[in-house]
């Protein structure tokens, strides 16, 4: 059977206006969850490489845990799970960005302690034989060059973040997909919005790695 459908551009760009409504949360948890993320990432990362095995064992099981479930497994354990524990509902808004949060936080731990352990450790003596403490020394000389090697990694990751915003429509977050769904509701014509979602959620990260290799080119990011 010879299928009628035509696309049809005006359909697509009457989409643009609610979709654009979505941009803002899809924007917010992605980058509210990686800041949460990154300081968990730190954390974390740094915990398990720690010698002692009483504060590198939660870290391990932290980062296995969360890199080792899907993330809408773990947006629907916050939203629906965790309200029966607690004893009160979670906002969709508050839930994707701890979802967003604790899973960036996993793979970006795993960043740190690569980033970390690949440092040679002859800068560490470097810094030690000019009179810094071992703190002074990792946070003086390791940490930079270490953070240097972090950043294509990290914005990697922000990029999966942006992407797995996505999933949590089923949610009722009003970021693109959400906002795309409501308006396929009322006009029935999935394939011309979902392509302008599509073209949105690609800006959105092309944007982003434009920014990532501006920065790496241009090397703002100092040692």
């Amino acid at each position: 059977m010879e299928s009628q459908f035509q696309f049809s551009w005006q359909a697509a760009l009457n989409s643009i206006p609610i979709l654009i409504e979505g941009i803002p949360y899809t924007l917010m948890i992605s980058f509210g969850g990686l800041l949460i993320g990154f300081i968990l990432g730190i954390f974390f990362g740094l915990l398990s490489i720690n010698k002692y095995w009483f504060l590198k064992w939660p870290a391990t099981a932290y980062i296995e845990i969360f890199r080792g479930t899907p993330i809408l497994v773990q947006v629907l354990f916050i939203f629906y799970g965790l309200p029966d524990l607690i004893g009160t509902p979670i906002n969709p808004l508050t839930a994707g960005i701890a979802a967003i949060a604790l899973n960036s936080g996993a793979y970006i731990s795993e960043v740190v302690r690569g980033g970390v352990q690949s440092i040679d450790k002859g800068q560490t003596e470097a810094g030690l034989s000019l009179g810094l403490s071992r703190t002074q020394t990792f946070w003086s000389v390791v940490w930079p060059q270490a953070f240097r090697r972090m950043v294509p990694p990290l914005g990697n990751q922000a990029i999966v973040s942006i992407k797995d915003t996505s999933l949590f429509s089923v949610i009722g977050v009003g970021e693109l997909v959400r906002q795309g769904q409501i308006y396929i509701a009322t006009t029935f014509q999935a394939f011309e919005v979902y392509f302008m979602v599509a073209l949105l959620y690609l800006a959105i990260t092309l944007s982003l790695s434009l920014i990532l290799r501006f920065i790496e080119r241009r090397g703002l990011v100092s040692v």
